[in-house]
């Protein structure tokens, strides 16, 4: 359904063609690739209109509220049979830092996040050679039957490409046997940029453009929502990301099975292919202003079809996160708990913010503080009153709190080390989808 805001007066000294689009957008018209590049590079007064537009069209489309999730994620194991050049996460089968928690201590963190109110976990990790081809399925299984109303927002397409591998199923298969024992979604992640050229300069042998869409597309079958991501600021161009986004309309309007876009800036700081130059020409993530056209983009080129757009605070860090609700983001997404990949890269944002510090902010940005579920399903609707919100258990863990644990602590600790195996050949093919 088109939003027609013509009444939406742009800044004056706007240029022409940058005008023109934005106008367009206002009108509900469809946002090109050629016209989404030109927008990449607005500044100035081009960079307020666009960033003012997203905001309007935001309103438009979803409202005024802001919503986040309760949620603890869980990065079970840090062990990888790939070497991605921006991953600072993976060791090796025979690193000492390696680490891999038990079924049993899963299942405690996830008790006691949903003791403390989280009602989703999230579920991934490294691809940790001689895995079970069907641990995620009893992981799964394990999860929902110790906290049967708990959401399991799990596995990544790369992770269940590697479930497919290790088990003989085809995705098909293999995602009804998931959702059969409690999946409840998957996250559109280990998609980084959605072009095999790119995709081969960050990591060879990594899932492709096309494996990636076959799982994303097979789950929306089944009716198994997903995620969906960018992970942008390294060595892509505008033109790739911006087809990268092309790619995600099309394929919400074929399936409709998308919940949210989340951009996801690179953190370079500890990436190897940026600290060790692996990759020539690598930035250090993106710059503020390119965070808030990329955000002002996605929004006027997905917010018609993929109406959520989630601000990584993880990743942006909380201040640039609230920016970035003027810039067309509507959700913070969660309190997280524990988080050890983008930690491991160098994000300084900490992994844990309490549900009263996502309000906080999201009413200092003049929004409604919405608690959602998984599937962007209203939870509770908070007034402008802080002093008027329920007492929540999270809220009640200082900062300082020792038992969530670290990535550090992980690495170090004997009781979760990793024991070596032989790493088994795997043999690339392409998967059956039936």
């Amino acid at each position: 359904m088109k939003t027609t805001l013509s009444s939406v007066t742009l800044p004056s000294n706007v240029t022409p063609a940058i005008a023109a689009i934005l106008e367009r957008s206002l009108a509900g018209d469809e946002l090109s690739v050629a016209d989404a590049v030109l927008l990449c590079g607005a500044n100035g007064r081009d960079f307020h209109a666009l960033v003012q537009t997203a905001d309007v069209l935001r309103e438009a489309q979803v409202g005024d509220a802001v919503s986040y999730v309760v949620n603890r994620n869980l990065n079970f194991t840090n062990v990888c049979v790939k070497a991605c050049k921006f991953c600072a996460f993976s060791r090796t089968n025979r690193s000492e830092q390696g680490y891999f928690l038990p079924r049993e201590e899963i299942v405690q963190r996830v008790v006691e996040a949903h003791s403390l109110g989280a009602t989703e976990v999230c579920l991934q990790a490294g691809l940790a050679p001689g895995l079970d081809g069907r641990f995620y399925i009893e992981l799964c299984r394990t999860v929902k039957e110790a906290v049967p109303d708990i959401h399991v927002h799990a596995f990544s397409p790369e992770e269940v490409k590697y479930g497919c591998e290790r088990s003989g199923l085809s995705i098909r298969a293999y995602l009804r046997e998931l959702k059969a024992v409690g999946l409840g979604s998957l996250p559109g992640t280990s998609a980084e940029v959605l072009d095999d050229g790119v995709r081969k300069r960050l990591a060879g042998g990594r899932i492709t453009t096309e494996e990636w869409i076959s799982v994303i597309t097979t789950a929306h079958e089944l009716e198994i929502p997903t995620t969906s991501t960018l992970m942008y600021g390294h060595v892509e161009s505008d033109e790739e990301r911006v087809r990268h986004l092309a790619l995600l309309r099309t394929l919400q309007r074929r399936t409709g099975g998308f919940t949210e876009f989340v951009p996801l800036s690179f953190v370079h700081q500890e990436s190897p292919m940026y600290k060790k130059g692996m990759l020539p020409g690598c930035r250090p993530g993106p710059t503020g202003h390119e965070v808030m056209r990329l955000f002002a983009i996605s929004r006027l080129m997905l917010g018609a079809d993929i109406p959520n757009l989630q601000a990584s605070w993880v990743k942006e860090g909380l201040r640039q996160a609230q920016l970035l609700l003027s810039a067309g983001a509507n959700d913070l997404g969660g309190t997280l708990i524990n988080e050890s990949i983008s930690t491991s890269a160098g994000a300084a944002h900490g992994q844990r913010v309490n549900p009263s510090e996502l309000r906080r902010l999201i009413r200092e940005a003049g929004r409604t503080p919405v608690e959602r579920s998984t599937l962007y399903v209203e939870r509770q609707r908070f007034t402008a009153d802080a002093a008027l919100d329920p007492a929540e258990p999270l809220d009640s863990v200082s900062d300082d709190d020792p038992r969530f644990g670290s990535y550090a602590q992980l690495t170090a600790d004997p009781r979760f080390r990793f024991e070596p195996v032989e790493r088994e050949a795997i043999k690339p093919r392409s998967l059956p989808v039936h």
